[in-house]
């Protein structure tokens, strides 16, 4: 604790002022609690991504558009628990109108019947200093299965300019079969791909 006793003007003004630094000092924000905190997704920086086999010659990418989802992050250990994100299948796109439109059919996604898919995690593991798998269910055209994702976490801190809050970045990588979940269309003579590669990136803001 400082304190100022009645001294010269000159030490007095030296006390005064190491007086307002802590003060200062005392409310500036610390830095993050090495604690389970809870995220949400940004939606303005997120990239729900996917890659599949056109015919063998090359891969077709596309995006879905509108997601929503949370989960809690613990930086010490680098646990990842309570995730849950949900996707509007209507919302894929591939930037062709004509593919997109087919892709929302009932041959695919089946949009107009199951308008979302969920990812429910139930597990993680650290494989790194900054990477770990996370282990969930994937469900789509109501059928539930297991996924595993490969996940890096990027970088956290408070952001440098806007909202100001704290973010954490993360990318996520992973595979599913298509069939699995009903879409076996021209599966059998490999025009589409039935093996579908998921990169994911996103940031979340500390709730």
């Amino acid at each position: 604790m400082i304190s100022c006793r009645p001294i010269g003007p000159k030490a007095a003004a030296r006390c005064a002022a190491a007086l307002v630094a802590a003060t200062l000092l005392a409310f500036q924000p610390g830095p993050a609690t090495a604690e389970p905190a809870e995220y949400e997704l940004d939606p303005d920086h997120l990239n729900i991504g996917f890659l599949v086999s056109h015919i063998g010659f090359a891969k077709t990418s596309g995006i879905f558009r509108e997601a929503e989802g949370s989960f809690v992050f613990d930086e010490e250990s680098l646990k990842l628990s309570d995730i849950k994100v949900t996707v509007e299948t209507e919302s894929v796109f591939t930037n062709h109108k004509k593919r997109d439109k087919h892709l929302r059919s009932a041959d695919f996604l089946d949009a107009d019947e199951y308008p979302e898919m969920t990812f429910v995690g139930t597990g993680s593991e650290k494989t790194g200093a900054r990477s770990g798998t996370v282990t969930g269910k994937l469900t789509l055209r109501g059928q539930t299965h297991p996924l595993t994702l490969e996940v890096t976490w990027n970088k956290s801190g408070f952001y440098p300019f806007g909202h100001k809050d704290y973010v954490i970045g993360i990318s996520a990588r992973g595979k599913l079969k298509r069939s699995l979940y009903g879409m076996t269309y021209v599966v059998e003579n490999g025009w589409v791909g039935d093996e579908v590669e998921l990169l994911i990136e996103f940031e979340a803001r500390r709730q």
